[in-house]
Order: C-alpha cells, then sequence, then structure tokens
C-alpha cells in the first residue's frame, strides 16, 4: 500500500471531505467523532484512497483552533461574518488552518486546494473571493515565504 501521507491526490480527498464534514459540523453542532465516523461509513470504498490521518486531523484542529482561524480571516472581509456562506466559512476555516499550522504545505498549495474546493462546491465566483481573502492570510501568516515567491 503506498504511503499516503505525502500522496498529494490522497490529500486532496482528505481536503474534499473534511470540508464536507466542517459544513455538517457548523449546520448540525453534532459532534466530531460521530461526523468522522460516519464518513468512514458512509464512504468506506472511497476512504481507501484517502489520507485519513489528515482528514482526521482537519476535522478535529479546526474546530478546536476555530477562535484563532477566524480572528485570521476576519479583518480580510469585504462582509459581515454573519454574511457569509456556510460553504465559505467551511473553506476560509480550512485553507486558514492549513496556513497557520500546517508549513510543511507549502502556501500556494494551500491557496489552490481550497480554491479548487470552491469552484466545485461555492456559489459561482466564490473562488474568487476565497482566492482574495486567503491570500491576505498566507501575506500576514506566512510573510517570509509569499515574499520569497514573488
Amino acid at each position: 500500500m503506498v504511503d499516503q501521507q505525502f500522496n498529494p491526490s490522497a490529500r486532496r480527498k482528505a481536503r474534499h471531505y473534511a470540508m464536507q464534514a466542517m459544513y455538517q459540523w457548523h449546520m448540525t453542532k453534532y459532534p466530531l467523532n460521530e461526523i468522522e465516523a460516519q464518513f468512514r461509513t458512509d464512504y468506506e470504498k472511497e476512504f481507501k484512497k484517502v489520507d485519513v490521518a489528515f482528514f482526521h486531523e482537519l476535522v478535529h484542529e479546526i474546530p478546536a483552533n476555530l477562535t484563532e482561524l477566524e480572528e485570521a480571516f476576519t479583518p480580510f472581509l469585504d462582509r459581515d461574518f454573519s454574511e457569509l456562506d456556510p460553504i465559505e466559512l467551511a473553506l476560509l476555516r480550512l485553507g486558514s488552518y492549513e496556513l497557520l499550522k500546517r508549513i510543511d504545505i507549502p502556501f500556494k498549495v494551500a491557496i489552490n486546494e481550497t480554491v479548487t474546493l470552491a469552484k466545485k462546491f461555492g456559489a459561482t465566483d466564490g473562488h474568487k473571493y476565497i482566492n482574495g481573502v486567503l491570500d491576505k492570510v498566507a501575506q500576514k501568516a506566512r510573510a517570509v515565504e509569499v515574499n520569497a515567491q514573488r
């Protein structure tokens, strides 16, 4: 079996399911362990190709760091926090988590992967909004890395 820890495809799938789990958690407030178990059961076949450790980390660590994550992106919003679509909110939390807590993941990868999910699940042109906000989060949280790329 391939080590999925460094498999980009397995990570991409983990983000996909984690974003959906974060949406479900936001909407239902069900316990995270129940949501994770539900995803692992409902998508048992698909989870053979998912970086399960990364999925678990995202599902549990995003809510655990919610205040810090939201404080990172809220200053860059062009609308009131309460007006964010639940999908946009889940994506901003996900992208901000990777930018702040997973410095082993290049900032461009964190942003691009989140934007790709926004194109799939978000409103028309919502991906542009997500991209703009996360770009500003990256400039602040990863200034050295961002400036080295420019």
